[in-house]
């Protein structure tokens, strides 16, 4: 076992800073006429500083006995005695510090390549001095762009941006953005903007490096294309063109149809001519919204968006419709989840009995498939089989969550046989998706039957008629929060 006694040692070698007998290296920093001359020691320096360490060997100690001297004619005095004391004794109080003096500290840390108290820094200014991050964002985002190492700084400006782009669009100097900022920000799936507004941004970005250019991209030459398509290389990939509505693309986007590969072009150009052509593998799902979410285990955003264009019957036969701008006109409420609530008939008409607008997932086990189905009317209990009629329900499937690029939306074709009731069933949309418990008439035994047999939906939603095993299942009612 061995005793630490730290305290003690930091403050003898914050001493020796203050010897004047043993020193071999005098450091001059500032500039005229707020020059300083600072005597340390090599040693010292060396270890714990990498930037030192180089700088000191490639100056040399004479052999007439003259000391070393280097000049860091770009770091003030105050900042580098608090970063002298640093390197000394390991310490560091901020306490009577500036937020604008602990950012230049940060940054003469960074020169200096002391990657600790970087981080220790730029984690203080996150945790202690965010507000007056975001009223001074200018400064810090360019200041902590124009280095590698501050990387935790750049992940705070970057989420800023995403969230609030309003605030940096008005306060900040969209074009001043150094590529690497606009790129980590365009490829982020929680960019709070509607993505013709990324694209008119990304033009203007694109623009300003080539002031030379008129507006109007009617005037514009080959060689003038060429060049916004060189400025913007890394940039266009990211922008997520399949989101726009028809009109923003022939608004938007068309005129600017030189900037764009041809064969993104074309396939771009006919999904709105042809919604039936089958999409390529490698096209961008559409950005979430932070302000909607849902309570599920089993769907995302993107399968919600898809659900609730076929209740409003948007896009229905349409294979891109899953690459457009989410539409999420609806919340979707817990009602039930069998992992929380049970798997038994007698809960599921407990819990969402006489609620008008469910939907039901269910997740299916071992294949990740996920099947499921709305119904516009209420559920009901009954001894005896009974069926609710409507033409607006349907029964869907997905591959999984993460995958819809090809669903099955099968609508009703016998609306009299649409919903089936009965107090051993749980969700039934006849025999074309069924949960219910055989040889139980109580419902309080759990399902032993999930099967997907289609006979009154227009549809398979399912390659086997066989019966399926059940992971998890949910059902939501959905309510209109936006027109």
């Amino acid at each position: 076992m061995s005793t630490q006694f730290f305290n003690r040692l930091s403050q003898n070698y914050i001493e020796i800073l203050n010897d004047d007998q043993h020193y071999d290296v005098t450091i001059e920093v500032g500039k005229d006429p707020n020059v300083k001359i600072f005597r340390a020691h090599m040693i010292i320096l060396c270890y714990r500083s990498p930037f030192l360490r180089r700088t000191l060997s490639s100056n040399k100690k004479n052999n007439d006995g003259t000391l070393t001297h280097i000049k860091l004619s770009n770091i003030s005095s105050e900042i580098f005695q608090i970063i002298l004391k640093y390197i000394y004794g390991g310490v560091i109080s901020l306490n009577e510090q500036e937020p604008l003096e602990i950012l230049e500290i940060l940054t003469t840390a960074d020169e200096l390549l002391l990657q600790e108290l970087v981080d220790y820094l730029q984690d203080y200014l996150i945790k202690n001095k965010s507000e007056w991050i975001e009223q001074h964002f200018e400064l810090v985002h360019r200041t902590s762009f124009q280095s590698n190492s501050l990387l935790e700084l750049q992940q705070f400006c970057t989420n800023f941006m995403a969230k609030s782009p309003e605030k940096i669009f008005k306060s900040l100097d969209f074009t001043l953005l150094p590529e690497n900022s606009l790129i980590s920000l365009i490829k982020r799936d929680d960019l709070q903007m509607k993505e013709v507004e990324i694209w008119e941004h990304v033009l203007k970005w694109g623009l300003a490096k080539n002031p030379t250019l008129i507006l109007d991209p009617n005037t514009w030459s080959d060689d003038d294309f060429k060049a916004i398509e060189n400025t913007l290389q890394h940039v266009l990939p990211l922008i997520r063109f399949f989101s726009l509505s028809s009109e923003e693309f022939v608004q938007k986007v068309h005129p600017y149809k030189k900037l764009l590969k041809s064969q993104l072009y074309e396939e771009l150009f006919m999904s709105y001519l042809d919604p039936n052509i089958e999409p390529s593998d490698n096209i961008s799902l559409p950005r979430y919204k932070n302000d909607v979410i849902i309570n599920s285990n089993i769907v995302n955003l993107n399968i919600v968006s898809l659900i609730s264009r076929w209740i409003d019957k948007k896009d229905i036969e349409n294979k891109y419709a899953y690459t457009r701008e989410l539409y999420l006109p609806y919340e979707f409420k817990l009602l039930l989840r069998g992992s929380r609530d049970g798997f038994t008939p007698k809960m599921f008409h407990e819990l969402c009995d006489d609620i008008l607008y469910t939907v039901t997932f269910i997740k299916v086990k071992e294949t990740g498939e996920i099947i499921g189905g709305y119904n516009p009317l209420v559920w009901e209990s009954s001894n005896e089989i009974k069926y609710g009629k409507t033409k607006d329900s349907f029964i869907f499937s997905f591959k999984s969550k993460d995958n819809f690029k090809d669903p099955i939306l099968s609508n009703v074709k016998r609306t009299e046989y649409a919903i089936a009731y009965c107090n051993k069933y749980g969700p039934a949309f006849h025999s074309d998706l069924l949960l219910y418990t055989k040889g139980d008439d109580s419902g309080l035994k759990e399902y032993n039957v999930h099967k997907c047999k289609q006979k009154r939906y227009e549809k398979k939603i399912r390659d086997t008629e066989e019966h399926f095993l059940m992971e998890d299942y949910e059902a939501n009612f959905i309510l209109l929060v936006r027109s």
